[in-house]
């Protein structure tokens, strides 16, 4: 529990009903998406930047660890709290600031909820292209910290792509800008392509310029069925070898495909359908047309059973109903999912599925792999059940052996979820001992108190 004075203080800072400490809310607020708890001294909800300031002048003084939050969506650790911390939950600063179709814009604070940016931009025929799969509850605060992406990162590129500007507080109270309201700048250091992804770790972030862009006329889809994932990825290599990207390009494995026929909801599916993906283009009517066929061809090959496309919303919802079900289909395997995603160079993406299917095989454990193939970017998903002590451990082994491998063929550990806490020990195995000195003399510069969301993004 907080001290009477210090509480006191924070109070008449934030005004009456922005801390709670009650045994209820710190529980809320003790997790994000990971299974592990841990309690904070209390919860404060800023309004403003000038609360934010407050806040962390007090924290900084008193040496007081803050864990910024969102919509607690993450499912890396990020914005899991620390022994004796006060979590700032940006969820009352979620207004829309400025809206300025005309340059393409848009100011808003960290707790708006990231499709309502999409949708206000839409209104005056423009979007905001990020487009997280929680983008319906999660909040742009926590996009901006962990560089969320989405399907459409493959042809528009992730959050820090798309953010011309930011307003945060450093570790010590200090209030910092960067970038411009234009879509050129080479005047600075790109400070803002820094703290985009950095977790919560350097700086809190309390406004954001967001660059916009025209939005398509028309977005179509294709559903490709596959006899094993080799050959499904062997076509995804095709299609990004085509001039026009495609707006998506998803992949469910063998194993998704079990699980959504056991959810209800592979309706339509063939029988020996053992790998799907989902294609997309978008553009002009005449371009998606032109763009269907380009991808129709690609996509047709060894392996292929059966290939849909669909134009109206209901046909595009229809083949999308299979892909959108899997968070919930895959936990009639096992309670627990634990969620790598890993990211290789796409020419590399059939070697690391054939090596997933293998360490499914090795460590006997359930694996489920989808995601954004047109990346390389996967969603590895160890399914376990976390009382079984000789099952954990084999879960442990295999996500090590993962992690290698995936290192081994020349990708990353996180390709948009982060490090958080839950991956931080591996970092050491992709980083050199300079590259971690580096970056931590980085935290030091920003954070030099070290009370930003201790414990995640660097290895101890």
């Amino acid at each position: 529990m907080l001290a009477d004075d210090l509480r006191a203080e924070f109070i008449a800072l934030l005004g009456a009903g922005r801390l709670h400490d009650d045994i209820d809310t710190l529980a809320l607020y003790s997790h994000d998406e990971t299974p592990r708890h841990c309690p904070p001294e209390a919860v404060l909800f800023p309004a403003s930047h000038d609360h934010v300031v407050g806040i962390v002048k007090i924290a900084a003084r008193e040496h007081l660890p803050l864990t910024a939050r969102g919509a607690g969506s993450g499912n890396v650790g990020g914005a899991m709290p620390t022994p004796g911390s006060l979590v700032v939950s940006f969820e009352c600063m979620n207004r829309i600031l400025e809206f300025d179709p005309d340059n393409r814009l848009m100011v808003v604070e960290p707790g708006v909820v990231t499709d309502d940016i999409d949708k206000l931009a839409r209104s005056a025929g423009l979007m905001y292209a990020p487009d997280p799969g929680s983008g319906a509850y999660c909040r742009i605060g926590g996009n901006l910290a962990m560089n969320a992406a989405g399907p459409r990162c493959v042809k528009y590129g992730a959050t820090r792509d798309h953010v011309l500007g930011l307003r945060a507080v450093l570790g010590d109270g200090r209030e910092i800008r960067s970038g411009s309201r234009t879509t050129k700048y080479a005047t600075a250091y790109d400070l803002t392509r820094l703290l985009v992804g950095s977790e919560g770790t350097l700086a809190l972030i309390t406004e954001a310029t967001l660059k916009l862009i025209p939005a398509p006329e028309q977005v179509a889809s294709i559903r490709v069925c596959y006899t094993s994932n080799a050959d499904a990825c062997r076509a995804v290599e095709r299609v990004m070898r085509l001039p026009a990207l495609p707006y998506a390009l998803e992949f469910m494995d063998g194993r998704a495909i079990d699980a959504i026929r056991e959810y209800g909801a592979a309706t339509g599916l063939p029988a020996d359908t053992a790998a799907v993906l989902m294609v997309e283009a978008d553009g002009r009517a005449d371009e998606v047309a032109q763009r269907l066929i380009q991808f129709e061809r690609a996509l047709s090959g060894p392996g292929m059973i059966e290939i849909q496309s669909g134009f109206s919303r209901d046909e595009i919802v229809r083949l999308w109903t299979a892909r959108k079900s899997l968070s919930h289909a895959v936990k009639k395997i096992a309670p627990l999912k634990i969620n790598e995603d890993v990211v290789v160079p796409v020419s590399r993406l059939a070697e690391l599925v054939q090596a997933i299917d293998a360490l499914a095989s090795k460590h006997r454990l359930p694996i489920v792999s989808f995601g954004h193939a047109g990346n390389g970017n996967l969603h590895v998903n160890l399914m376990v059940h976390h009382d079984d002590t000789e099952e954990m451990a084999r879960a442990r082994a295999c996500r090590l052996e993962l992690v290698t491998t995936v290192l081994g063929l020349g990708g990353s550990l996180s390709g948009e979820h982060g490090i958080g806490s839950e991956k931080r020990q591996f970092l050491p195995l992709e980083f050199d001992p300079v590259n971690i000195d580096f970056m931590r003399q980085l935290k030091a510069l920003f954070d030099p108190i070290g009370i930003l969301n201790p414990g995640k993004k660097l290895p101890d």
